[in-house]
């Protein structure tokens, strides 16, 4: 049996800016409506909104065509194993029905629609999947203007309730249903392709850790909150002094004042602020000026994202949604924003911690400079293991340069990571045929070492020299004439890899002309419907929906392109080519290591709270776990992936941080 469940709440807090936790923890959070459906029977919909007197029902059956559900007869299938219950977004009806209801909702018991549609290279929400597919029956657009007026607090913090409209809550009623039908449509209509029991798992595993959530200093926050707070008032009042303006922090007002001193601009973003800097005609301008790059500066919006998402139990949680990258499967941050926290890079993180949770601020300015550039190098140790645990972090090394040499047959590099692992040097040295002892630091040619790791990070998937460049090769000293030349170096010293791109491009533009194949390691590619698959090494298949060939004049063939989320998060046509499906192919099977990498984790024990990129953060006991166990979990070969040589570096601490 299987039930599609959608829901319609209240709560004051802003659901968007602090996650379905919160969400549901404010005292006026409420379930309104609930629409359900069991297998192919219609719709039905439980009305559990109250007027503000606390009478039952607002609208009487015989005003509503709309099949009426009945609680008792939903709780018993949504606590019973044996149903199977879907939603679009199954984390967020989870967890509110969990905290409504005071039922544990277990994770295997559910399917994610949403994550299905995922995973055939459909669009994010569920009005976009539905327009994608075609379907029959549409979300009904106005639901957006429902959800503001019923949902959320008026802008003077008032609730409307259903008497205060009783026609627009009939339409929040149809809403209600219809969601639930498109739902089940896109869910019947993509059940040809299901998910592999692995990725099932894993979304489990994922909402697990999700549930589980990662503990918060909630000193060292409250505290990097006042001092910001205290230096931005700091700067404020001498910006006010010094222009005599009543927000210094204007941009209209700034660049009026600024050109009473000559200096005329169109933007006051922090690329505009060096050349007027030099430009300033005086010393009181320039010093209005560096006021307004420092404010720039203090900025502390992690800290502000973690203090709207902690929880009661002090933990935020959600802070990664799985295939949230549709491309690839990999998962994406929320919230926080974990996959792009400030590296740190102070040598004494403890005492600078110590400091700003003293409230030491003074001799923290003194000790370490800019306050805001120490909170920066702060924000990732305000996560903290629970009380009497510690973190234990691993992440794969180079795990995309491993791979890609795996799926290419790059047998040299292998070598290298079954080996000494020092793959920039030896790339290097296979560039510019000079010993890889000599590149390594302290080395007669260790200048060399600068060209193998830029090169190493852009060229893999096809990349030129604009992504030399985007890897940050003249900031790190290589002349741009130089750039042509490491490129055909690095190609030259890769040849498989090269071949394999080229191979990759013909394979999928085969697959799309009706003519199926298979290369290296079980990589398939074929067209089924209105799909183009490449079924990975793991089994786990990528999607591209829509495909179509397309003349490149440029380079006098044709190209793939297919439909996907593009800029501005807009679902159109997308352009592909060899270099780029490669990256698509080597990203997700990295992917689907760390995948089976947690599940082994978690089976042995290992509590994970969350994980970034290619690094696990384990929140363990003292006396339980060890970093060496964890490595070898992490190191061990995978069935589906012979060959490919995997090594987990790592350390313990006590804070969250980069090593």
């Amino acid at each position: 049996m299987i039930m599609g469940v959608d829901i319609e709440t209240y709560s004051s807090v802003d659901l968007q800016k602090a996650g379905v936790r919160p969400y549901t923890e404010a005292p006026d959070f409420t379930i309104l409506l609930i629409s359900y459906r069991v297998d192919d029977q219609p719709t039905r919909i439980i009305d559990l909104a109250d007027s503000e007197d606390a009478d039952p029902t607002l609208l009487p059956p015989v005003l509503s065509d709309l099949p009426a559900g009945d609680l008792d007869e939903f709780l018993c299938l949504l606590t019973s194993p044996e149903v199977v219950k879907t939603a679009y977004n199954a984390s967020f009806e989870r967890t509110c029905l969990a905290r409504y209801f005071a039922r544990p909702m277990p994770p295997e018991q559910w399917r994610c629609t949403m994550v299905q549609a995922a995973t055939l290279g459909l669009p994010g929400t569920l009005a976009q999947v539905g327009a994608a597919l075609g379907l029959e029956k549409q979300k009904l657009t106005e639901g957006a203007e429902l959800i503001r007026y019923f949902c959320k607090p008026a802008k003077d913090g008032t609730r409307h309730y259903p008497k205060d409209a009783p026609d627009k809550w009939e339409r929040f009623r149809k809403y209600n249903v219809r969601d639930v039908d498109v739902e089940t449509d896109i869910r019947d209509r993509l059940a040809r392709w299901p998910r592999p029991p692995a990725e099932l798992a894993a979304w489990e595993l994922d909402q697990r850790i999700n549930d589980r959530g990662v503990r918060l200093d909630a000193g060292l926050l409250d505290k990097a909150l006042e001092l910001d707070g205290q230096y931005s008032a700091r700067l404020m009042a001498e910006a006010r002094q010094l222009t005599a303006l009543g927000n210094p922090n204007s941009d209209a007002q700034l660049k009026g004042w600024l050109a009473g001193r000559g200096l005329v601009t169109d933007s006051l973003d922090k690329n505009a602020i060096p050349p007027l800097l030099e430009a300033a005609p005086d010393d009181t301008t320039r010093r209005v000026l560096q006021l307004r790059q420092e404010l720039g500066k203090t900025s502390v919006k992690k800290y502000e994202a973690m203090e709207r998402g902690r929880c009661q139990d002090g933990r935020v949680h959600n802070l990664l949604q799985f295939y949230g990258a549709g491309r690839t499967g990999r998962w994406a941050g929320r919230l926080v924003q974990v996959q792009n926290l400030p590296q740190n890079k102070l040598n004494d993180l403890s005492t600078a911690r110590e400091l700003v949770k003293n409230g030491e601020f003074d001799l923290l300015e003194l000790a370490y400079g800019s306050p805001p550039f120490v909170l920066s190098q702060l924000i990732r140790t305000a996560f903290i293991p629970s009380e009497g645990c510690r973190f234990i972090i691993a992440d794969y090394s180079a795990i995309e340069a491993r791979v890609l040499a795996w799926l290419a047959g790059e047998d040299w590099v292998l070598q290298e990571f079954y080996g000494d692992g020092l793959i920039y040097e030896a790339t290097a040295s296979m560039m510019f045929h000079v010993p890889k002892d000599q590149i390594k630091k302290g080395g007669a040619r260790a200048d060399l070492r600068s060209k193998g790791k830029v090169a190493t990070l852009a060229c893999g998937y096809q990349g030129s020299t604009g992504a030399l460049i985007q890897m940050g090769a003249l900031k790190s000293g290589i002349p741009e004439d130089e750039l042509p030349g490491i490129v055909k170096r690095w190609r030259k010293a890769n040849q498989n890899i090269v071949h394999f791109w080229y191979a990759v491009e013909e394979a999928a533009i085969n697959a799309v002309q009706g003519r199926p194949s298979t290369l290296a390691h079980g990589i398939r590619f074929e067209r089924e419907a209105d799909y183009l698959f490449i079924t990975l090494p793991s089994g786990r298949r990528l999607a591209y929906y829509k495909p179509e060939l397309r003349p490149e004049p440029k380079f006098d063939k044709l190209g793939l392109t297919y439909m996907g989320v593009g800029q501005n998060r807009q679902y159109c046509r997308q352009k592909s080519y060899g270099g780029k499906l490669v990256e698509n192919i080597t990203q997700a099977t990295a992917r689907d290591c760390l995948r089976d990498a947690m599940t082994a984790l978690e089976a042995a024990g290992y509590r994970i709270v969350f994980h970034v990129h290619d690094e696990v953060i384990a929140d363990m006991p003292e006396g339980t776990g060890s970093l060496a166990e964890m490595q070898e979990i992490m190191g061990r070969p995978l069935a589906w992936a012979p060959g490919l040589p995997l090594r987990a570096a790592g350390f313990e601490a006590g804070f969250y941080m980069k090593d």
